[in-house]
């Protein structure tokens, strides 16, 4: 096996080596993953179900351990990192109480009885992004293993310190070691045998646009069931008619949380020309109130960028010749640092059309509604966004005329556990977490039984 440094972004000290998997090492996860899965779909539901809430008492039990790790790894300011500890338990919790709720369905038909069964995939191979490496990775495995599918983790090679922990809490659970399994390495070797073995039943991916469609591609070959979330380039829509102040004082966490590397990043802020200078003038006092510095630190709001290679795909975006409005502030030395920008460009620059995956912003005027929707939609993805307006009406109409998969009024809210996730155009296939997320790792087995007369 060959092996890579994992990097502390904020110092740019070696944390640890970690070993990749070979082809060879990855389809023997998958045969020990198969036989795992067999025992655990045969498991009583209410097995299933106190199988995942003790995983996530475990997880509970090492929410500091964890959110210190990701702190390490990713440089999440460690108010997040605590927070995304917690989410992880929180939908092991919430998915524990699926295996004994997956009933299928009683079809009243002539001459006999019909009835639907929820029956499991097999195995599950989950891609995760560097983002949000473990929370994400739990909306794959959580939903999955509760409808009882065995999963195998991919995550992403510079951030697979937590994902890693969490199989080894899933084992201290008493989950089979072979039922939940992370594999460390390349997506180009791991993620591709994912895609091409025939036992690998579906596939999870979450990242970039352009990789998501080679693994669609690659799945259709197999007629491998895949969910996708990809790429975004969200709008936040300011009415005139709204709370100007809230908007523009809240308007930096939609977009430079986690340092701009969300896929749900407000990083397009459309506001009505009538009030535009005015909220340029609020936002800038807010961008440059945002605490950016030592993730460690409990004051912290924004981190830094997770690697030097993505530090220089960001500062692409924004040469000496940018049309700069003003920049919040952001710590020297080491560390891959960038301050939170904001750009004010012409509607066609690429700044506004494409997505940079980091702590800057384009900020445009519109007309009215028509225009601030001909807007919004003007991009290949639709993801998320935010609509601020104190018109009910307003809300309502521009909330059904965006074209994106979760939308926020009067906040920058996009994902919880318990509601459906997911983009439309370019931004993803399927949906992710809410209550029926197991069924999207079963098939339909629908059995007639005839009953004869008496």
């Amino acid at each position: 096996m060959t092996a890579t440094q994992v990097i502390n972004p904020a110092t740019e000290e070696v944390l640890q080596t970690v070993e990749h998997f070979d082809v060879e090492a990855t389809d023997d996860a998958i045969v020990r993953a198969k036989v795992a899965q067999r025992a655990w779909a045969k498991a009583a539901p209410a097995e299933r179900a106190a199988g995942l809430r003790a995983f996530a008492a475990v997880v509970d039990a090492h929410v500091d351990e964890l959110a210190a790790l990701e702190v390490a790894n990713s440089g999440h300011p460690i108010g997040n990192a605590e927070w995304e500890a917690g989410h992880v338990r929180d939908v092991l919790q919430f998915y524990s109480a699926s295996p004994e709720r997956l009933t299928g369905k009683q079809i009243p038909v002539a001459g006999g009885l019909d009835v639907t069964f929820n029956e499991p995939l097999g195995v599950v191979g989950v891609i995760t992004p560097w983002n949000f490496p473990m929370t994400i990775a739990s909306w794959g495995f959580a939903p999955a293993l509760a409808a009882g599918n065995a999963v195998l983790v991919k995550p992403a090679e510079w951030t697979p310190l937590t994902t890693v922990r969490l199989a080894e809490l899933a084992a201290e659970a008493g989950l089979d070691p072979d039922l939940f399994q992370v594999l460390t390495g390349r997506g180009s070797v791991i993620g591709e045998r994912f895609v091409t073995h025939p036992d690998v039943r579906k596939i999870v991916f979450t990242g970039s646009t352009e990789v998501g469609t080679r693994v669609m591609a690659g799945a259709a070959a197999q007629v491998k069931r895949v969910t996708l979330e990809l790429g975004g380039k969200s709008a936040n829509i300011v009415f005139d008619d709204c709370d100007l102040e809230r908007a523009a004082a809240t308007a930096p966490y939609g977009v430079f949380d986690n340092a701009g590397q969300d896929c749900c990043s407000r990083s397009r802020i459309l506001v009505q020309r009538n009030v535009y200078d005015r909220f340029m003038e609020l936002f800038e006092t807010a961008v440059k109130g945002v605490a950016v510095g030592d993730p460690t630190a409990r004051e912290t709001e924004m981190g830094p960028l997770v690697s030097k290679p993505h530090w220089e795909s960001v500062a692409a975006y924004v040469p000496d010749d940018a049309p700069v409005a003003f920049r919040g502030s952001a710590p020297t030395g080491p560390g891959y640092w960038f301050p939170p920008t904001v750009l004010t460009p012409q509607r066609n620059d690429r700044t506004v059309t494409e997505e940079i995956f980091g702590p800057v912003v384009t900020v445009l005027p519109f007309d009215d509604e028509a225009d601030a929707i001909e807007l919004a939609n003007d991009t290949p993805y639709g993801l998320s966004g935010s609509i601020w307006t104190e018109n009910l009406s307003r809300a309502v109409r521009v909330s059904r005329a965006v074209e994106a998969g979760n939308l926020s009024v009067n906040s920058h809210s996009s994902v919880r556990y318990s509601t459906p996730f997911g983009g439309f155009k370019q931004s993803g296939l399927g949906r992710e977490l809410g209550p029926d997320a197991p069924l999207h790792f079963t098939e339909t087995k629908n059995v007639f039984y005839a009953i004869g007369e008496n």
